[in-house]
């Protein structure tokens, strides 16, 4: 490889054709990652001044690093109070102030705080408390009657205790207080007398459920501080910047690149509950002055189709992941409001950042080169002779799943490294291209076929859609293709002239196309496939001769 592109041209070939690639060797600097994440917290204080104000939302206009860390020294002491240290607890809060205070209240104090998405239903809760023995959750009552969760928090119930941090708070005595502030005040020796290893756990986050029951992924302290360093030194963020996140804190993207990391370098973040609030989003962005956005295309498109140009004036640069930028998305944000989208690339295991572009080092259609530390291994895929399946490691990659057969028992990745069950081919300059999920490829008249490519070519054609292609048994061929859309004109005689003048293989062209008026999404952005499997199947038995 060139010199100049930052990357190491160093690639082992194994036996069995597979591609061992160390990018960039090891971290350039050590930065937080020997260092337990509280104590990073209290350092990045230090660095950058205790009454900057480091993180705000819709109801607090600011709050300081220092107001930040009394509030979890002050939470954290009664959080102590009725958990044990290295205990797992249930958070089930928004992306908001009182989220962060949370989550580095139990930081402080050695507790693990287990994120729990609730957007996912009773059973796949459920299952996460299972998995990860929880047995005590907090939540506030404000949010849970605001957002409609009282049947998930009578469920939940059954399997854990329940404690409302609002309520917990009305409690707090005039010692909790003055302890709290003691060691506020001496807030180094408190990290030295309360230090856990860096490599003992930090929190876990669950899998979303998409391809089966949901898993627990445990992130120790070097882990999450690994990907904060790795992301913060690649992707060359600072102050000045100010980031707003709308993504939600029990998502890996949401806590490490959207919260955690922009804490830890000095960089204001806005904290926001829903993405979904397309409305609300753009103005709270301008009034925030934000010079960095996060999230994912499709709410990036929500936010861009409503906002004015001066609501994202400030901003610099858009950084998504967890889905693909559309070419149509990216081509209207750099029309209408003149800064770059740039993608991502990350696995919740990998806590989470693995691959990103920079405004430096650019390929659109790609997810970027891999971040430094991380090594990369492709293996062969039969029938793919181009691509293979992306398997990493790297400090960044977790210690381990915890699943529901064995509740609490920790299932380490071989040989550290892990198996992203992403297909993806790397250039000569070592951008990454995903070609989609290994399960995300059908057989066709014995040719394997990705149903992520399909996607991309019907979306060349219809930009301004939503699309999903998935494969459903078909009697003769084994599996047949499906479109799902949103595009209620989109026709199959249309579909099939376009593939045939852009010499795309007929092999890829869904059989049978079904209108919807809105596809299901994830709480992380993500289309929701086992829905649109559902919504496919029920068509192609209403109509089964189409």
């Amino acid at each position: 490889m060139d010199a100049s592109s930052g990357h190491a041209d160093e690639t082992l070939i194994a036996p069995d054709g597979s591609v061992h690639a160390i990018p960039n060797g090891p971290l350039p600097h050590p930065g937080f990652s020997a260092m337990p994440l509280f104590e990073a917290l209290v350092v990045a204080a230090g660095k950058y001044g205790s009454n900057t104000a480091i993180a705000a939302d819709a109801e607090t206009l600011a709050i300081s690093y220092k107001r930040l860390i009394l509030g979890a020294l002050v939470l954290g002491g009664r959080f102590a109070r009725i958990t044990l240290k290295g205990e797992r607890v249930g958070v089930l809060l928004p992306t908001a102030v009182g989220g962060a205070v949370t989550y580095f209240a139990l930081q402080a104090f050695g507790r693990v705080p287990a994120m729990l998405n609730f957007s996912t239903g009773i059973t796949s809760t459920r299952a996460c408390v299972h998995a990860a023995e929880v047995d005590l959750i907090l939540t506030s009552r404000r949010f849970v009657e605001k957002a409609g969760l009282e049947p998930l928090i009578e469920a939940l119930e059954e399997d854990a205790r329940i404690v409302y941090i609002d309520e917990l708070r009305e409690t707090l005595t005039a010692m909790d207080k003055l302890k709290g502030a003691v060691r506020a005040t001496f807030a180094r020796l408190f990290c030295r007398m309360h230090k856990p290893d860096p490599d003992d756990a930090a929190a876990v986050i669950f899998t979303s459920g998409t391809e089966g029951v949901p898993k627990g992924v445990v992130l120790t302290h070097r882990n999450i501080l690994s990907n904060c360093d790795q992301f913060l030194s690649y992707v060359g963020l600072g102050p000045p910047d100010r980031l707003f996140s709308a993504l939600p804190v029990f998502h890996s993207f949401g806590m490490t690149c959207g919260m955690i990391a922009p804490m830890l370098a000095g960089i204001p973040v806005f904290l926001y509950p829903s993405p979904l609030h397309y409305k609300q989003i753009p103005p709270l962005v301008r009034k925030f002055t934000a010079t960095i956005l996060v999230g994912t295309d499709t709410f990036a498109m929500g936010w861009g189709r409503v906002a004015r140009k001066e609501d994202f004036s400030s901003v610099r640069v858009g950084f998504l992941g967890a889905e693909k930028i559309r070419e149509s998305t990216r081509a209207y944000y750099e029309e209408k409001f003149d800064f770059p989208l740039v993608e991502g690339y990350g696995a919740s295991e990998a806590s989470p950042a693995i691959a990103a572009n920079t405004l430096e080092f650019r390929k659109d259609g790609s997810v970027g080169r891999p971040m430094p530390g991380i090594d990369v291994r492709i293996d062969p895929v039969p029938g793919l002779a181009d691509a293979g399946r992306l398997v990493v490691r790297g400090p960044n990659v977790m210690a381990g799943y915890l699943t529901v057969d064995a509740p609490g028992v920790l299932k380490p990745p071989e040989g550290g490294w892990h198996d992203t069950g992403d297909i993806v081919s790397i250039d000569e300059d070592w951008f990454i291209t995903i070609r989609g999920r290994a399960k995300r490829f059908a057989k066709i008249a014995g040719e394997m076929v990705s149903l992520a490519g399909s996607e991309a070519r019907i979306s060349a054609l219809w930009p301004d859609n939503v699309h999903a292609v998935v494969a459903i048994r078909h009697p003769k061929k084994g599996e047949e293709l499906v479109l799902v859309t949103d595009n209620m004109d989109a026709g199959r005689e249309e579909l099939v002239a376009f593939f045939q003048k852009r010499g795309f293989g007929e092999i890829m062209i869904p059989r049978r196309i079904v209108r919807v008026g809105e596809l299901p999404v994830m709480a992380t952005g993500k289309l929701d496939y086992p829905a649109v499997m559902e919504i496919a199947e029920a068509k192609v038995r209403e109509t089964p001769e189409a």
